[in-house]
């Protein structure tokens, strides 16, 4: 008998006289019976396809031993464990269109689909809400899957655009004249240089296009 080294089998019961039967049961219908076992019938089940095991003239039992086994048995027969994956289903926002670099995305490129939790990246988004209004960064082909690594805010400074550079301190507001050194949206940071001081600095952009800086 052959036991594959990716799924642990353990076999008991086994009646003497089986080993020689020439009829096996189908790989397939013993991992169907491990995954249709599990919660929601969402898994995967690893079995070698080489494995033979005698065929059951009844329909196989199965249930779930462990949160990673479940117990698949021939009725009067054979039983092993087979360790079993579970799938958990997230919602992701995928691209119905392919996407330009620079273009700013609307709700008819987007859609929404249904995939296995653990081969979504982290950052992922669950909501078209999230992708509309902002600028891809480079052109995406259609089916993409959405990441916050794929978006940046829309560009409202540009490098070399005239700002106001806005600090705060007990109450007290300053503005004074400066230049963007970079291009950056709403809440993202960008170097400014004051014009009158001709100091480089750091700042948050705030909307309406004002740039928030440390006194």
């Amino acid at each position: 008998m052959h036991c594959p080294r990716r799924v642990l089998i353990f076999l008991l019961a086994l009646p003497i006289g089986w080993a020689s039967a020439t009829s096996f049961q189908p790989v397939e219908s013993i991992r169907a019976a491990a995954v249709g076992a599990v919660p929601g019938g969402e898994g995967e089940a690893s079995l070698d396809p080489a494995l033979r095991m005698p065929a059951c003239a009844s329909p196989l039992d199965a249930r779930q031993s462990t949160a990673s086994t479940v117990e698949v048995s021939c009725p009067g027969g054979w039983r092993l464990y087979v360790p079993v994956r579970q799938r958990r289903s997230q919602q992701v926002v995928v691209l119905s269109r392919t996407v330009a670099a620079g273009e700013t995305l609307a709700m008819d490129a987007l859609s929404t689909s249904q995939r296995d939790a653990s081969r979504v990246a982290v950052a992922a988004l669950s909501d078209p809400a999230q992708a509309v209004g902002q600028v891809a960064r480079r052109t995406l082909p259609a089916g993409t899957v959405l990441d916050a690594g794929d978006l940046v805010a829309p560009r409202i400074v540009r490098r070399g655009d005239q700002v106001s550079l806005l600090s705060r301190r007990g109450g007290v507001e300053v503005r004074v004249a400066g230049r963007a050194l970079g291009d950056a949206g709403v809440d993202e940071r960008v170097s400014v240089e004051n014009l009158s001081s001709r100091r480089i600095l750091q700042g948050r952009v705030i909307p309406g296009g004002d740039v928030l800086v440390s006194p």
